[in-house]
């Protein structure tokens, strides 16, 4: 392991926003903050939106930029990258960010039902020999399912056709799920939102290289 990754696990324990909490624990004790992120760490009423496989947490600093009235929570299992999100959103002092280290299939340990008000997923694997394990697969939504409100808005940003394909015209067209909006190329489209408004390390890389960004936005219930 690098010098660099383990300074960064051991700074990453003196962030105040970050939260890693052990499976063991979990199997025995409840997460302190589920059912409770707004009134005891937030401290405040507003929505709580999730960005899930947040690597370095682009989306989720930036749009708590953005969004001050919005509470966002980065989700990842890989600790060197949620350092830096971590970092950013601790010497700008912003109180409307936090992040998450663990696995999602275990999302319903920290999160009560209802509690999620909008869901992110920004460039993750696109698992092309294991659709169990696509992140908008109807196995994970159903995680999403027992934490978010009714008529949460499910963002998928990916530069992989075949993710965008099998999330549009298999999980969404087969679950009878609402489509808000969707393209295979999004730079291109007349489109106007947010999510053309942040863009990761990896999707400016995309991009450079000449690849095509693809957008779906859709109602989880």
């Amino acid at each position: 392991m690098g010098k660099n990754k383990l300074e960064r696990f051991e700074e990453n324990l003196t962030f105040p926003n970050l939260f890693q909490v052990s499976y063991e624990f979990l199997q025995q004790n409840t997460f302190h903050l589920r059912g409770k992120w707004k009134a005891d760490f937030f401290k405040n009423n507003n929505p709580i939106v999730l960005e899930l496989g947040c690597g370095k947490g682009e989306y989720t600093v930036n749009l708590a930029k953005k969004y001050p009235n919005k509470n966002f929570i980065g989700v990842d299992i890989k600790g060197a990258r949620l350092w830096r999100g971590c970092k950013t959103s601790n010497d700008d002092k912003m109180t409307n960010v936090a992040f998450l280290r663990t696995r999602i299939q275990l999302i319903e340990q920290f999160f009560a039902e209802n509690e999620v008000s909008e869901i992110w997923v920004t460039f993750p694997d696109p698992q092309l020999k294991k659709p169990n394990k696509r992140l908008t697969c109807e196995r994970f939504l159903s995680y999403y399912k027992k934490i978010a409100k009714p008529n949460t808005i499910i963002h998928l940003k990916t530069d992989s056709y075949e993710l965008y394909d099998y999330t549009l015209n298999e999980v969404i067209k087969d679950g009878g799920y609402k489509v808000i909006f969707h393209t295979d190329d999004l730079y291109s489209s007349d489109f106007q939102d947010d999510v053309k408004s942040v863009r990761t390390f990896y999707e400016q890389m995309f991009l450079n290289e000449g690849k095509k960004i693809t957008y779906i936005q859709f109602y989880l219930k």
